[in-house]
């Protein structure tokens, strides 16, 4: 059996503005009859300590879920660096016993259930900085590690020199990756669009228990 893993927060990235969905919040829309959201809940909360949802606006179309949501600390829609900023400032504010936070996008609902543990000994057996997940040969730099510690280089590096791009901050720092296969399915398909949308439920009809 794997050691557990040091205290994680789990952060689910939902601040961005669906531009490519006519403004749906992707977390919410359903796929076999649950919504996205609660399906990569599911997948999280066993890996982690407590999970967080950023997202921008109206709080409350979340309350159903009973997550802590936040919003960016930078304002302007800065992308998803802002959410991992207001996700480590979160807990090193909320939980200071936490020192690592677990990024995921807030559109992959086949979140692989070994996440957070295979992302903390890629880091380890690396002695990395940080860890991203890969498959079929893709980095996805906002599936990721990150220490808390890193929150006052993310804030300079947003607010004083308006970096936008995750992997561009990243590669600042010792990545390692943690890579998973794609032979039945991408455990880090994301649902963009209606076709990605129909894609999955394809999955779900092949996989059932995906």
């Amino acid at each position: 059996m794997a050691p557990k893993p040091p205290p994680t927060l789990g952060l689910i990235l939902a601040g961005g503005l669906a531009r490519r969905m006519s403004g749906v919040d992707k977390p919410l829309i359903e796929i076999g009859g649950r919504s996205v959201l609660a399906r990569m809940i599911d997948r999280l909360a066993p890996q982690c300590d407590t999970l967080l949802l950023n997202a921008n606006g109206d709080a409350s179309r979340f309350a159903a879920y009973d997550l802590p949501v936040i919003a960016d600390s930078v304002q302007g829609f800065a992308g998803p660096l802002a959410g991992i900023l207001a996700g480590l400032e979160w807990a090193a504010g909320h939980r200071p016993d936490i020192l690592w936070v677990a990024s995921v996008a807030g559109d992959t609902p086949f979140l692989p259930r070994d996440l957070v543990t295979r992302l903390h000994q890629a880091r380890e057996g690396a002695n990395a900085d940080l860890a991203c997940a890969t498959s079929g040969g893709r980095d996805h730099p906002v599936i990721a590690l990150w220490p808390v510690s890193l929150a006052p280089d993310l804030r300079r590096a947003l607010v004083e020199e308006g970096e936008r791009k995750v992997s561009r901050f990243m590669a600042r720092y010792h990545i390692a990756r943690a890579e998973w296969s794609t032979d039945a399915y991408d455990p880090f398909f994301n649902a963009n669009t209606r076709d990605d949308i129909a894609d999955a439920e394809r999955i779900i009809a092949a996989h059932p228990q995906a």
